[in-house]
């Protein structure tokens, strides 16, 4: 009886533990599964952000570009009409020098054919009849009548000449009001595309700022760097491919290549930019509009808008050499352009999200990058 008690007992324990222990994992299972879901639930979050994040960077990556190239249509647009305006005002100064000029010959004119009418009426005084009953000389008054022939034939071309002056200076006159409403209108031009050159260049640079905000933890500026750099490697290879450049290249222009901005290094090639990211290029510290000028000869394979390089204009130099310009504010070559050394190829800018006006500058040798400032003169 007393066996049984025990084993009964005994009994009794094991499954008061076996069901602890059930119940010790029932309730952990359930906990794993809350702190799971947990987990899933962030990760889902997380990714959300990030979609959001990057959809809003890309949003403001559009607007970027939207805004550079209508900069860059106003710069060039503004860029016509001061050169426009340039030859205007000297029309302006050779129209006005040549009234000058006229108005003097006219002066010139009316006195002269004032002495003449002086003269005619002198002579006019003696008949012909009184000459020949007067006592002179056969010879003499041949010589007087000559004489009055000349003076009636000089005062004929001399009232000819003032009117065709008078005609030149009235025409003169109208070119030269022409020339002054036109730069009337150029001046209002200008100081309209300069406001909104102005306005948009503003846009421009809060659009960045926004950006750069977006950007601004370590990781996602590594990322984006990368991400541009990738895209640059892209846009080169494919025009590279579409280019036909037959050139010699710059094998033999080392140190004699043209600077395309004079200005400080901001940045040089080989610095650290981010992380492992390091400068491919150099970048110049300039004013905004200064002429980007061409380093050496070539064929333009690239002039657009790339992300992270603003307004890029490429230059093929042939043997697989090529040169890079971004940030530009202006693009003023098309691809399939032929430049010279030192030729205007682009406006300095701030575009592709730069807080300051500056110039990237790069050369490329089949591909690679190569420390440029060794290249140049």
């Amino acid at each position: 009886m007393r066996e049984k008690r025990t084993r009964l007992g005994q009994t009794l324990r094991a499954s008061a533990l076996c069901t602890g222990v059930f119940l010790c994992l029932f309730t952990g299972s359930v906990h794993a599964n809350s702190q799971l879901e947990g987990v899933s639930d962030e990760i889902a979050r997380q990714q959300s952000q990030l979609a959001a994040h990057n959809k809003k960077l890309n949003a403001l990556q559009r607007d970027l570009k939207a805004q550079s190239k209508r900069i860059d249509t106003l710069s060039r647009r503004i860029r016509q009409a001061q050169a426009s305006l340039q030859e205007t005002d000297t029309d302006i100064t050779q129209l006005t020098q040549q009234q000058a000029r006229l108005k003097q010959e006219m002066i010139a004119q009316q006195a002269q054919l004032g002495e003449l009418i002086d003269a005619q009426y002198r002579q006019g005084k003696h008949d012909q009849l009184k000459r020949l009953l007067s006592q002179e000389s056969p010879a003499t008054l041949d010589r007087l009548t000559r004489y009055a022939e000349i003076v009636a034939g000089t005062m004929q071309q001399t009232i000819e000449s003032l009117a065709a002056t008078r005609t030149d200076y009235q025409l003169t006159a109208h070119q030269l009001k022409q020339q002054r409403d036109k730069q009337t209108q150029l001046v209002a031009e200008l100081t309209d595309k300069k406001r909104e050159l102005e306005t948009e260049q503003n846009a421009q640079s809060q659009t960045a700022k926004q950006i750069r905000a977006k950007i601004a933890s370590d990781s996602a500026y590594l990322a984006e760097l990368k991400a541009n750099k990738q895209r640059l490697q892209e846009q080169i290879a494919e025009a590279a491919r579409r280019a036909q450049v037959n050139m010699a290249g710059i094998s033999d222009a080392k140190g004699k290549l043209t600077w395309p901005a004079q200005g400080k290094l901001l940045h040089r090639f080989g610095e650290r930019q981010s992380g492992e990211v390091t400068w491919n290029g150099i970048v110049i510290d300039a004013k905004r509009g200064t002429e980007v000028k061409a380093a050496h000869a070539g064929k333009v394979v690239l002039s657009s808008w790339l992300r992270g390089y603003g307004l890029l204009i490429a230059v093929d130099h042939g043997k697989g050499d090529m040169s890079l310009y971004g940030y530009n504010q202006a693009l003023l070559k098309d691809v399939g352009d032929t430049v010279t050394a030192g030729e205007p190829i682009a406006l300095v800018g701030d575009s592709g999200g730069q807080s300051t006006p500056s110039l990237y500058f790069e050369i490329r040798r089949k591909g690679n990058t190569t420390n440029p400032v060794p290249w140049l003169d």
